[in-house]
């Protein structure tokens, strides 16, 4: 099956309307990360056990937020995602910006592909492959709102 570029999956109707375009782009994103950020026992992927995974998670235009590799929880601290953060970079971005989201808990990595006998989460890999349904959920969703 051939993968088609966002641009390519859009184009034919969303050329009439150009806050079409932004408005696919970020809400696929926003739900690529909401996919992302499903903890297992909500029926997804990510590991829950502190928090500290899940409140690791950052974005940015410029370069993927790196792995602090001195980034741990604390012992009886509670974490909290805030997701207006993550979407005020989407919603922030251009169209023509990368879009980078990554996590920055030491141990982000070993639980995305497993590591001291861990299976592997797949939670960041899992929700970027299904960028395609994301994309083509919104631009009907879009497509609708825009009477296209």
């Amino acid at each position: 099956m051939a993968t088609l570029s966002f641009a390519a999956q859009i184009a034919g109707w969303a050329e009439k309307v150009p806050e079409a375009v932004e408005a696919v782009r970020n809400g696929a994103a926003q739900d690529v990360v909401k996919e992302m950020q499903t903890l297992d026992e909500e029926g997804g992927r990510l590991p829950y056990e502190t928090g500290f995974l899940w409140a690791s998670l950052m974005a940015s235009t410029s370069s993927m937020p790196p792995i602090n590799q001195n980034a741990n929880p604390v012992d009886g601290q509670l974490y909290r995602f805030d997701f207006g953060t993550i979407e005020a970079v989407i919603i922030g971005a251009d169209l023509d910006d990368d879009l980078y989201f990554g996590y920055t808990a030491s141990y982000a990595a070993a639980q995305e592909y497993g590591a001291q006998g861990r299976a592997p989460a797949g939670f960041v890999r899992d929700a970027v492959q299904n960028w395609n349904e994301h994309v083509n959920r919104n631009a009907k969703k879009v497509r609708k709102v825009f009477g296209l």
